[in-house]
């Protein structure tokens, strides 16, 4: 009986041993005994999180990402931070969050996911589609009998699979790996349409070899708030960071970091998206709030 209560207590250490260091004390002591912090980022969510030329990392969620490493290099009374990254899809990036291989997700992530939490709204957008503008697409009962793409693993594509349902549209709708595969799916006529936030469609249609060749629709699917994610029930840890993210904001460092990317010339090929900041946004950074309910960014 005794060898069996040892082997058990044997096991459970070995279990213990193995969870990583972010699940058992959180994020916190994880960067602290490891001098280092692991940021996920996206390759083409343009202008929030991807690649430059050089193939860095870049963009407007990684710029506000790095001042939370900064603040939270403060905290910890740390000179350095080891920064590592790590490239994140839409349908792996929360299961890399839960299982520590990331500390935070900086990329164009919904915040309306129960398995992760969220710092403070960095952006607001809305669910859209774009298709050639020859088709005279322009409304969801347009694309009724159509073949429609959409990222696997996004909200997006769960919602335009709801409302063909819904509405009976008869849609054929198909999941692409990334945002690329899905703009190209249209770009080659494989599919009439391209469901996804508005901001990730207005950068890839600029970017691409012909934007006067696509139009995003007018009507929007739903609101979309965008977070910074990090993992679930950290509380000490989303204290630091939501601090960092309302200094931000309060000391008005956001009105930069917003032009760089939205009002000014960006790579890899210096286009302007000329987008200036909504109402909606404006509203958060007056009254910063991590709340993923679409109603609260009316």
């Amino acid at each position: 009986m005794m060898k069996t209560a040892f082997a058990l207590t044997a096991a459970l250490a070995a279990l213990a041993l193995a969870v990583p260091a972010s699940a058992q004390e959180g994020t916190l002591k994880k960067i602290k005994d490891t001098g280092s912090i692991t940021l996920g980022h996206r390759d083409a969510s343009i202008p929030l999180s991807y690649y430059d030329d050089k193939q860095r990392p870049v963009g407007y969620a990684m710029d506000l990402c790095h001042r939370i490493v900064d603040a939270v290099g403060k905290e910890l009374q740390m000179q350095k931070i080891d920064v590592k990254y790590q490239l994140v899809t839409s349908a792996n990036r929360i299961p890399l969050m839960a299982n520590g291989t990331i500390d935070l997700e900086c990329g164009s992530t919904t915040n309306n996911l129960e398995q992760v939490w969220f710092t403070i709204t960095h952006f607001v957008t809305a669910n859209r589609f774009v298709a050639k503008r020859s088709a005279k697409l322009a409304k969801l009962e347009d694309l009724k009998g159509k073949t429609v793409v959409s990222t696997a693993g996004t909200t997006n594509i769960k919602q335009i699979t709801e409302l063909n349902t819904q509405k009976n549209l008869g849609i054929n709708i198909v999941s692409a790996n990334g945002h690329p595969e899905a703009f190209l799916m249209v770009e080659t006529g494989r599919a009439a349409a391209f469901v996804m936030d508005d901001i990730l469609l207005v950068g890839l249609v600029a970017t691409s070899k012909s934007p006067k060749t696509f139009a995003i629709s007018q009507d929007a699917l739903s609101v979309e708030p965008y977070g910074i994610m990090l993992r679930k029930d950290d509380e000490a840890f989303k204290k630091v960071v939501d601090a960092a993210m309302t200094q931000i904001y309060k000391s008005g460092q956001i009105n930069a970091i917003y032009q760089k990317w939205f009002q000014k010339p960006i790579p890899p090929k210096n286009i302007n998206l000329n987008l200036p900041m909504s109402p909606q946004l404006k509203k958060v950074i007056a009254n910063p709030t991590s709340s993923g309910d679409p109603n609260d960014y009316k």
